[in-house]
């Protein structure tokens, strides 16, 4: 698949989760004004919508190409509602005070930190209001319990990364930060789409595999672009990482030798999809575009 395929398979099911975003944001009128738009403006501010695609494209995986994806249209908005409240989150002065995300402002910029706060709160519960509503509750109940586990492992690796600024980690520790900051809701968005599609074991474990595999050297390429991408490229700040005391990859090991771990991860990923045949393609898909990706 060619990056064109790519771009085009991630712009499909983007369209697929926002119809399903919007849906579940329409349901809101008794809510307050400012809060719904404060939602509102970091849910609709676009993005590769990497983590619901993968929700999509692993139940295309377990239940075969051309099988309706609507049974996982509920866990891919969860996950991205979960994803964008880390955003809006990270974004906040106490933490990382960015002031571009998406290309846009940041919420905090535009709403005032309390209402940014309040929005990351509030997507968060949504997320799991969300799997709630399922109408098999062993599914709904299996999805709660992976999307926690996920969300749980991000905020430790959250505080891993800001318990480490300005110490020099080692490599191992700095990949268990990057399995659990990035790559636990990458894994999860994988295992999630593989449950709605009733996976076996086997392909349950075989996707797990990929998605940390894939959420390593999708931050490892995170790191690289910090340091040699633009604010405009990426629409965020750029060259923050080294100023504020952050480990990262090219800090620890140099770029080429960054690129190098970001490939190897890359293809252990691709490596587990043998068995799906080309049901899986597109998750081999993303797992190229992860590794030249641009922004």
């Amino acid at each position: 698949m060619n990056d064109t395929a790519v771009e085009q398979l991630l712009a499909r099911h983007a369209k697929t989760v926002e119809r399903q975003l919007q849906l579940i944001l329409a349901r809101r009128v008794d809510d307050p004004k400012r809060l719904i738009e404060s939602v509102a403006y970091s849910i609709n501010a676009g993005g590769k919508r990497l983590r619901p695609a993968l929700v999509l494209e692993t139940f295309h995986a377990c239940a075969g190409e051309g099988k309706d994806d609507e049974p996982a249209h509920l866990a891919a908005a969860a996950i991205e509602l979960v994803h964008t409240f880390s955003l809006v989150h990270d974004d906040l002065p106490a933490m990382d005070d960015d002031d571009l995300r998406r290309g846009k402002p940041t919420n905090h910029k535009v709403f005032g930190e309390a209402m940014a706060i309040l929005a990351g709160d509030d997507m968060l519960t949504l997320a799991f209001r969300t799997l709630a509503s399922y109408a098999d509750p062993g599914v709904a109940v299996a999805l709660v319990r992976e999307l926690a586990r996920g969300t749980e492992a991000m905020i430790a690796g959250q505080s891993l990364d800001i318990d480490g600024e300005n110490q020099q980690l080692s490599l191992e520790a700095l990949q268990h930060v990057h399995r659990l900051k990035t790559g636990a809701l990458i894994t999860i968005s994988c295992r999630m789409g593989a449950i709605t599609a009733g996976a076996t074991e086997r392909q349950l474990a075989a996707l797990t595999d990929y998605g940390q595999h894939l959420g390593v050297a999708f931050q490892i390429v995170d790191d690289i672009l910090d340091v040699t991408s633009t604010p405009q490229e990426l629409g965020k700040a750029t060259k923050k990482d080294a100023g504020i005391g952050k480990n990262t990859y090219p800090g620890l090991l140099g770029l080429e030798k960054s690129r190098v771990a970001a490939a190897e991860h890359v293809a252990a990923a691709l490596a587990t999809l043998d068995e799906f045949g080309s049901s899986a393609d597109g998750l081999r898909g993303f797992a190229h575009f992860v590794e030249r990706r641009s922004r």
